[in-house]
């Protein structure tokens, strides 16, 4: 974990990850997608990293208002075996506008990502249901060993899934500790966000293999939660980069 290794190849797989989420994640009734989660199409995108340096790749579609958000994540783990991951965005500060009844809640404006160019494949169309950012999760971590978890924060979700769950499989780290670990983000413009607590060495070695670092604030990376129940062992972690807690009741 932390190794130029890891961070440069999971970086470079994450450029490719971004352009097929942002060419292809639309309503599939509107538009022909890959079958992405097949192990051949992964295959065939990772013959295209070199492991000995970064390559320009273009994203594509970037929507720069899916990163003005106002997200909320809550991840529920009980002794009957049930986990939930939910996760809720108004979008912008008063969402659409619209109140539902007289509850005082704020309905989304999520169809803010539709696009006007015809070209694009979340064009505006009657009836097609917009991309988003929300991604709440769950995870089967063993036969009985279930987690909801979810990293909020524009397009920082997917990389931070990937990483927390890199930390939890291929590390064996604790949830906090998954959590707690630093992270790196790609961002839109080429450039590679990571935080300050990386070792220094680190942000240079990336930098010989061609990575734009930046050195960027903790609230840059997102923040999210994990419940989980291990053979009915409860267990929850909270990001420090947001406010947030782990309570049991």
């Amino acid at each position: 974990p932390g190794s130029l290794e890891r961070v440069h190849l999971a970086a470079e797989a994450t450029k490719r990850a971004l352009t097929d989420g942002l060419h292809h994640v639309t309503d599939p009734e509107f538009e022909d997608v890959p079958d992405l989660a097949s192990k051949s199409y992964a295959t065939d995108r990772a013959t295209e990293i070199d492991a000995e340096a970064t390559a320009d790749v273009e994203v594509g579609f970037p929507n720069d208002r899916a990163e003005d958000a106002d997200t909320v994540l809550l991840t529920v783990a009980d002794n009957a075996g049930n986990v939930v991951s939910y996760i809720n965005s108004r979008f912008r500060d008063f969402g659409s506008g619209v109140v539902a009844g007289d509850t005082g809640i704020a309905l989304q404006n999520r169809g803010s990502s539709f696009s006007l160019d015809s070209d694009h494949p979340n064009r505006f169309e009657p009836g097609k249901r917009p991309f988003h950012t929300l991604i709440p999760g769950v995870a089967r971590l063993d036969e009985d060993d279930w987690a909801a978890f979810g990293i909020m924060g524009g397009y920082m979700q997917p990389q931070g899934h990937v990483q927390v769950l890199m930390n939890l499989l291929d590390d064996g780290m604790s949830i906090q500790e998954a959590l707690d670990f630093p992270r790196w983000r790609y961002q839109t413009n080429g450039q590679l966000a990571v935080e300050g607590r990386f070792d220094g060495s680190l942000l240079t070695k990336l930098a010989r293999r061609g990575h734009d670092v930046r050195v960027m604030p903790p609230p840059h990376f997102g923040g999210g939660q994990i419940a989980r129940n291990a053979d009915g062992v409860l267990s929850g972690g909270t990001d420090p980069r947001k406010d947030g807690a782990a309570i049991g009741f």
